[in-house]
């Protein structure tokens, strides 16, 4: 419809991380593997449930629940050796500096302990009910098991894992897909593939939806700018009000923000023209409350910094 110079589309990030077995953890994890680890906001773990004789598992049988067993239970390690180890520093600032440091302190070992007892119950971080602030005072320790999680189960044709284990939990997700299947139907035409997904009951592309659910995992959702130059979807959080959408796009659209042109990408797919929308009272002016939608299509207008 805008015939622009520029498109630009929303992106979500995977890194393809390898090292993950049974005993890493052991003494904390360390080095460029831990620094990896850190400065993603979720992880996908992808688990073997095909069975193949040609391609043998490290550990000779197929066992989905046992290997994602394992990789939890690396990362439970993990943090906790990273708590004991602040609760160490924290007991010895106490001793050294006294009551002074009390009031810093003691907030601090309180937390650290309460995360303690969680780890020792073998039960991960993403499940304790933090505040805003704790969550801020935790963002430099690299909790593993405070991020997000989707597991995806990579099964044969014709093959699933038990049902338990594609429940959905606080902060996890899972589904099942079929790699191989999906890998062959992406070497096929439109009209080959289409009948190929059919024939398997597939309705969508695993790595559309393993992006679809990392957007639901991260609480993201896309908007749009429109126009000549440049037609691009940005991200941002879901729930996040007009001025929070300026400020991705430039921070002084944030601040000089006054109201926000906005209609909807399907309303204008359904009219046709931005004109269409006028007519129809499709097209709106929204203030500084209006909490941005999924598929919203966004002009800002703003007073410049003088």
């Amino acid at each position: 419809m805008y015939n622009p110079k520029k498109t630009v589309y929303a992106t979500i990030n995977f890194a393809d991380i390898a090292g993950m077995d049974k005993g890493i953890s052991e003494g904390g994890l360390k080095g460029q593997f831990r620094n990896e680890l850190q400065q993603v906001d979720g992880f996908v773990h992808v688990i073997r449930a095909f069975d193949d004789p040609s391609v043998p598992h490290p550990y000779e049988t197929i066992d989905p629940a046992r290997d994602l067993a394992i990789i939890d239970g690396e990362f439970l390690l993990s943090d906790l050796i990273t708590v004991e180890n602040r609760l160490q520093k924290l007991h010895d600032e106490l001793r050294v500096k006294g009551k002074k440091s009390e009031s810093i302190v003691l907030p601090q070992i309180e937390l650290m302990e309460r995360l303690k007892g969680v780890l020792e119950d073998e039960r991960p971080l993403r499940t304790v009910e933090l505040t805003d602030d704790e969550v801020k005072s935790l963002r430099g320790y690299g909790f593993m098991t405070l991020k997000p999680v989707i597991v995806v189960f990579n099964c044969g044709e014709g093959q699933h894992v038990a049902p338990e284990l594609l429940k959905d939990s606080q902060n996890v997700l899972t589904v099942e897909l079929m790699g191989k299947l999906e890998a062959e139907i992406s070497q096929l035409d439109a009209e080959g593939a289409e009948m190929f997904m059919s024939e398997y009951n597939i309705t969508e592309r695993s790595a559309d939806r393993v992006i679809r659910l990392s957007y639901q995992l991260m609480d993201i959702h896309a908007f749009f700018t429109v126009g000549p130059d440049e037609v691009r979807a940005w991200s941002v959080r879901v729930g996040a009000p007009a001025p929070e959408a300026a400020g991705a796009i430039h921070s002084d659209l944030q601040k000089g923000f006054i109201r926000a042109e906005v209609f909807s990408y399907d309303d204008l797919i359904t009219v046709g023209s931005e004109a269409g929308l006028k007519a129809a009272g499709k097209f709106r002016l929204e203030g500084k409350e209006y909490i941005v939608k999924d598929g919203d299509i966004l002009n800002i207008r703003f007073s410049p910094a003088k």
